[in-house]
């Protein structure tokens, strides 16, 4: 259940069930709602932004007609129109506020020239050897031995692989 349908619903009934003063339920609704929002700004693109306006706006409500709200059986009504305009206007901001952009990939032809670090010896001819390139770890080939620990150059990708070489000069090379 989303939790904007709960805490209405819950403040509803509570409301109608006299449990708790209405003004106090249109508190508790402003303070439920400012804290999924930042909830949102702490954790962006948890799209809380939408049921944290829909919950603040009915705690709004709640405060400026608690009596229509509570003794009304349109209260439910103007509650649910309140949300729905809430979110209606919250959507387009989502939108601004979205990437522009197609996300960054990051391929091995890419990564040509950077350097990285062998964390699992490369052994010429097998895709076992593993590179770590900035942050992140990816298969390495060789035509020659690399131990791990060693630092390396990307000189090119192929398939799902990175080309590498050794940065010393003096590391070992194969007889051939």
């Amino acid at each position: 259940m989303r939790l904007d349908y709960l805490m209405v619903t819950l403040s509803l009934a509570a409301a109608g069930a006299r449990v708790v003063e209405v003004s106090a339920v249109g508190l508790i609704l402003i303070i439920g709602g400012l804290i999924v929002i930042a909830l949102e700004f702490v954790h962006p693109g948890a799209f809380l932004l939408i049921p944290g306006t829909v919950v603040l706006a009915s705690g709004v409500i709640f405060l400026v007609a608690p009596a229509a709200l509570s003794s009304s059986p349109i209260g439910p009504l103007v509650v649910a129109l309140v949300a729905v305009a809430a979110a209606l206007i919250t959507i387009p901001w989502y939108r601004r506020m979205g990437a522009v952009h197609r996300p960054m990939t990051t391929t091995p032809e890419s990564l040509t020239g950077e350097r990285g670090l062998v964390i699992a010896p490369v052994v010429p001819d097998q895709l076992s050897g593993k590179v770590r390139i900035h942050s992140e770890v990816w298969s390495a080939r060789s035509d020659r031995p690399i131990p791990a620990g060693t630092q390396v150059r990307v000189q090119g990708g192929q398939g799902v692989a990175v080309w590498v070489q050794p940065i010393d000069p003096d590391a070992p090379k194969t007889a051939s």
